[in-house]
């Protein structure tokens, strides 16, 4: 698996990891948070929890020699409940991993012709195929812009809607490149870039999700347990930096979130976008 954890040493510092501590990887993905806390001190314990079965399956072929230090949980972070557990730390990585992306037959990139999926844990049964090919246009355009923040959200949910049913993630980026203005269609980012994102956020009701788990992980930390979000996209980042200021248990450690130095960006291009938050829980 090609897959490189980003602000994994700020992460790490930030948390500051004690010996024996028990943390929560809300966002275990493929492994590289978790294996950076067990690396940092002696006797760690991790609750490692992920939505996507493909990647805690691979956790526990990865980790298989951590087996007694780690418990896995397959769901959405906003679904968990931790009973009598209290952590020393919580870190949560948001969005789509760099291996989802990769692996064409999940959808979540116009870089591969792919059936049009998007979902992070595929048990559930709404895909990206069913929002595009028949929810209404003006609902199409709300997700678009307000998830994209897309700003030809009308226009490009009339194309879709004028040209469907599309079958595959190329298709889709092709109609959507197609209906924009020739300048547009030349930038710095794909013209589909902000739908694909939109599209991925209401099939994994990414938002809300997250606002559930904003709310409840403050509860889960022991008295001056730390808790790490890293974002990746403005309406995550303005939810979590809301999100800490607001809690009446958290004190923010981080006025300005933290960004990769040019270093890691050169070697992982995803952590350009990257930021990093932290909080401690109020003793």
């Amino acid at each position: 698996m090609n897959h490189i954890p980003v602000l994994s040493a700020e992460l790490i510092q930030g948390l500051a990891i004690s010996p024996r501590g028990l943390y929560l990887d809300a966002t275990v993905g493929f492994g590289g948070h978790t294996q950076s806390i067990l690396a940092t001190a002696p006797n760690v314990k991790i609750v490692a929890i992920d939505q996507d079965e493909q990647a805690i399956a691979y956790c526990q072929t990865l980790l298989a020699f951590e087996n007694s230090n780690i418990q896995f949980w397959h769901g959405n972070f906003a679904d968990y409940e931790p009973k009598n557990l209290e952590f020393d730390g919580i870190i949560a990585d948001l969005g789509v991993s760099s291996v989802q992306l990769d692996t064409p037959e999940r959808g979540f990139s116009f870089r591969h012709e792919a059936k049009l999926d998007m979902r992070m844990n595929r048990q559930q049964s709404l895909t990206a195929a069913e929002i595009v090919n028949s929810w209404e246009e003006t609902k199409l355009a709300n997700i678009f812009y307000t998830y994209g923040e897309e700003r030809l959200s009308r226009r490009i949910a009339r194309r879709i809607v004028e040209h469907r049913p599309f079958e595959t993630t190329t298709e889709l980026a092709e109609a959507i490149a197609h209906c924009v203005p020739r300048k547009y269609r030349y930038g710095r980012i794909h013209p589909a870039t902000r739908v694909f994102q939109a599209l991925r956020i209401q099939v994994n009701q990414e938002l809300t999700a997250l606002e559930t788990f904003l709310e409840n992980a403050p509860n889960w930390l022991k008295p001056g347990g730390r808790i790490g979000i890293i974002s990746f996209h403005s309406l995550e980042d303005r939810l979590v930096k809301h999100s800490l200021r607001s809690s009446s248990v958290l004190q923010v450690l981080t006025k300005k979130p933290i960004q990769a130095q040019d270093r890691e960006t050169t070697l992982n291009p995803r952590a350009r976008s990257a930021k990093l938050r932290l909080a401690e829980k109020i003793g």
